[in-house]
Order: structure tokens, then C-alpha cells, then sequence
């Protein structure tokens, strides 16, 4: 199992090394412009620049906007997707409004929130909060839903009242569908940092890269594209850390809205 792990490790370095020795290949060959795909060594050296001149800024920014929306998300969705999950009657008053909002690209919502909230950095914000919350209050929801019937019947067959089954079996259940819905909502949250910079900011990583790429500038845009995309594989990473770990509490049958 070790020896297996490792060979994996190697196979995924090794694989990532030769498609960057590749681009660099390619790049440096002529054979296409570096103003369209830029290269490995062109992106470090616009990277450093970036970082001598003030983008630690717009790091600070987007990371502000993206924890705000994200947490606001976690205190709004989790009591909701618990609320619509346990009664019955309440979601069926809710479903048709929410499904109407979730299915609704939240791309819509932006001119509206700007000119509700200006462009700064609350707009964002809510931005991000409308992308996470849906996964999160889905999930939990989804989670509620799904018990397992032998648990309930069991609780139910040792005197448990409903407070005492919500909070012994319910609460539970639904951890592994809140780590899941969470593992979504960052990717989600992450798209809303960025829609929400490049439509309307004045700062943050979204507005480098629009600037950087309406100049032609492409070597910023990459270094912009890679930090998302460490920033997302990190955070995705240690969430499934915490989703493997729950994971023996979720219900065999069941699956995450």
C-alpha cells in the first residue's frame, strides 16, 4: 500500500513535470505566440513582479471577500438545510422558491447586487454567499432526509422523543452531507470571488486578472489562474480530509443532494 502510494506521487509529479517541460518546449519553439499561452518561465517571472508590486493586496482582498461569503454561508445554509430537512411542511412551503433561485446562474444577480451594494467589497461577498449556500442548505437537507430507518425505529423503540432523536441521530447523520456540501460550496465560493471582480472591483486577484488581460497580458492572468487553482485544490483537499473522516456516519443508502 505504501510502495503504491508513492508510485502514485511519482506518477503525478512526474506527469506535471513533463507537461510543463512541454509548454516550455513549445513556447520557446515559436511554433505559438507566448502572448496566447504564455510559458512556465514567463508566468514565474511575472509572478515575482506581481508579488513585488503590491499583490499581496489583492490576495488580502479576495481572501476577505471569499472567507466572509463562505462563512456567511455556513451560519445562513446549515440551520436552513436543517429547518427544511427535519419539517416537512416548511420545505414544501420553501422548495419552489429556492429551487427557482439555485437553478438561476448567480452571473444574473450581479448587476443587481452592485447596484444594491456598490462595488466594493460587500457585493462580492453576497456574491459568494448566494454560489456556497445552495450546496451547503442542499446537502444538509439532503442528509436530514435520508436517515437510517434502523437507527430511527431503534431510538424510537427506546423511548426517544423527537428533541432527543434530532439531536442523537439526526445532527449526526447529516455531519458527512455538511462536510460534502462545504466541499462544493469553496469551488462555488471561488467563482463568485472572481465573477464578482472581473464585472465590477478595484481590487483583488478577479480585477488583476481582467486588467491583465484586457492589456494582453497573459502571463499575469496565468499566474492569477494558478493561484486559484492552488488556493481551490488545498481547501478541496483538506475538506475531503474531513469528508473521509465523517464519512462512516453517512447512511449506505444514501447520496448528497
Amino acid at each position: 500500500m505504501v510502495i503504491r502510494r508513492y508510485e502514485d506521487l511519482f506518477l503525478g509529479i512526474g506527469t506535471l513535470l513533463a507537461f510543463l517541460l512541454g509548454w516550455e518546449l513549445l513556447a520557446y519553439s515559436g511554433w505559438v505566440k507566448p502572448i496566447f499561452i504564455s510559458s512556465p518561465s514567463r508566468i514565474w517571472r511575472a509572478g515575482q513582479w506581481l508579488f513585488a508590486h503590491g499583490f499581496w493586496n489583492d490576495i488580502r482582498v479576495s481572501l476577505m471577500e471569499f472567507s466572509a461569503g463562505l462563512a456567511l454561508a455556513l451560519l445562513i445554509g446549515a440551520p436552513l438545510g436543517v429547518l427544511l430537512g427535519w419539517y416537512g411542511r416548511l420545505r414544501a412551503m420553501f422548495d419552489p422558491l429556492l429551487t427557482a433561485v439555485y437553478a438561476t446562474p448567480r452571473v444574473a444577480f450581479v448587476p443587481l447586487l452592485i447596484l444594491w451594494l456598490g462595488i466594493g467589497v460587500q457585493s462580492k461577498i453576497a456574491v459568494v454567499f448566494l454560489g456556497a449556500v445552495f450546496p451547503i442548505l442542499i446537502n444538509i437537507s439532503a442528509g436530514l432526509r435520508s436517515l437510517d430507518e434502523t437507527l430511527v425505529r431503534c431510538a424510537r423503540a427506546f423511548g426517544a422523543n423527537n428533541r432527543q432523536l434530532f439531536v442523537t441521530v439526526a445532527l449526526p447523520s447529516s455531519l458527512p452531507f455538511l462536510v460534502a456540501g462545504m466541499k462544493l460550496a469553496i469551488g462555488r465560493a471561488l467563482v463568485g470571488v472572481i465573477i464578482g471582480e472581473l464585472v465590477a472591483s478595484n481590487a483583488g486577484v478577479g480585477h488583476m486578472m481582467s486588467v491583465a488581460g484586457a492589456t494582453f497580458q497573459t502571463d499575469k492572468v496565468f499566474v492569477g489562474v494558478i493561484l486559484l487553482a492552488g488556493f481551490g485544490w488545498t481547501t478541496t483537499a483538506l475538506i475531503g480530509l474531513l469528508e473521509a473522516r465523517f464519512n462512516a456516519w453517512r447512511p449506505a443508502n444514501s447520496a448528497s443532494g
